[in-house]
């Protein structure tokens, strides 16, 4: 016997229903589901899509790249109708890393209110799949390849970001504590070893990260050291310390995933950073390691910024400055074994999400 109307339309308010459950939080054992979660979870506080990067040869690559997107929950006009009101801000980042003769960086940024209104002209985020625009810069997702476009202040990134290992989803299933407290937590994926692509033909290597949260931090904590390095084997190796104000860690964590194998979680106590040399930022003072010692599971890497001025002053779209720049990865035996991204936040002020 076929389905009456009535037992359809049930159906349909049920699956509604625990959709909206779903996309409210973030919760310990939520499945995730693509490509719907490669979307904005507009009912989450924080949320980011952070693509990192570098072209040329792993002996010597010319570039570092980074483009990131950030929406925010203002808690502001959530029943206002208009068009215009603030219910979200949308933030983005991007930075070159040119690298050899005439090595420089230069980053910009853009921000923008938001209403949630999915055909807006000066911002939007889609929510059934990965694709968010602020005015002529984009990052949208399609099938296996991501394609980041922003033509910023005195540079321009055109990349093809293409997918070729599985997903990997932090943490519990994409659940990724981030403090002592459970609700200290995002769901957390990453998409590690995509091959990158540059209009001028280049090649190279990027990470993709996507975060969403409503309590990412602890009180206590001012910010975080974080490295995500493609290995040259093919493997993925994440690793984060959030600190205190005294620099001692509160929490941290990663994961490792070799080729073709499951992902291994770290718990907080099986990561450890201890700074090395340090730069001293000319213009915000700031004092950063661009060397680290970092302690896994795994054992013992360094992780050596591949240039020391690589600070992003972003304090005219989300008020932080930050570093984030292209470093390499070293084993046990001083061998460059990958490359990768390392971030270091709350060096000038605390961080808060």
């Amino acid at each position: 016997m076929g389905m009456t109307r009535r037992m359809l339309l049930s159906a349909a308010l049920a699956s509604a229903a625990a959709h909206a459950a779903d996309d409210a939080g973030v919760r310990k054992g939520r499945i995730l589901s693509f490509p719907r979660d490669h979307g904005a979870h507009l009912n989450t506080r924080t949320e980011w899509w952070y693509a990192t990067g570098w072209l040329g040869s792993e002996a010597a690559p010319t570039a570092g790249f980074q483009v990131t997107f950030f929406r925010s929950l203002t808690g502001m006009a959530q029943n206002n109708p208009s068009r215009f009101a603030a219910r979200h801000l949308l933030f983005a980042h991007a930075a070159l890393t040119r690298l050899g003769a005439g090595a420089s960086h230069v980053h910009d940024q853009r921000i923008t209110r938001w209403s949630g209104a999915a055909d807006a002209t000066l911002g939007r985020a889609a929510v059934s799949d990965g694709d968010v625009r602020i005015g002529n810069w984009s990052l949208r997702h399609d099938g296996q390849t991501w394609h980041a476009r922003v033509p910023a202040q005195g540079f321009t990134l055109d990349l093809k970001l293409q997918r070729t290992q599985p997903l990997l989803l932090q943490g519990q299933a994409g659940y990724s504590r981030k403090g002592p407290d459970e609700n200290q937590a995002s769901h957390y994926v990453s998409e590690p070893q995509l091959l990158a692509t540059s209009t001028d033909g280049r090649t190279g290597r990027a990470w993709l990260d996507h975060e969403w949260s409503d309590t990412l931090l602890h009180p206590q904590a001012v910010g975080w050291d974080w490295i995500g390095m493609n290995l040259f084997n093919g493997s993925a190796l994440t690793a984060f310390v959030l600190r205190r104000s005294d620099g001692q860690a509160l929490w941290a964590g990663g994961s490792f995933r070799a080729p073709g194998a499951v992902a291994q979680s770290f718990g907080p106590d099986a990561v450890r950073f201890t700074a090395g040399q340090r730069w001293r930022s000319p213009g915000s003072a700031a004092s950063y390691p661009v060397q680290w010692q970092v302690q896994t599971p795994l054992g013992s890497f360094e992780v050596r910024a591949l240039m020391d001025a690589q600070e992003l002053d972003s304090r005219n779209s989300t008020g932080t400055i930050y570093w984030e720049g292209l470093s390499e990865l070293l084993d046990a035996q001083g061998r460059r074994v990958g490359l990768g991204y390392l971030e270091m936040t709350g060096y000038t002020t605390p961080l808060r999400l």
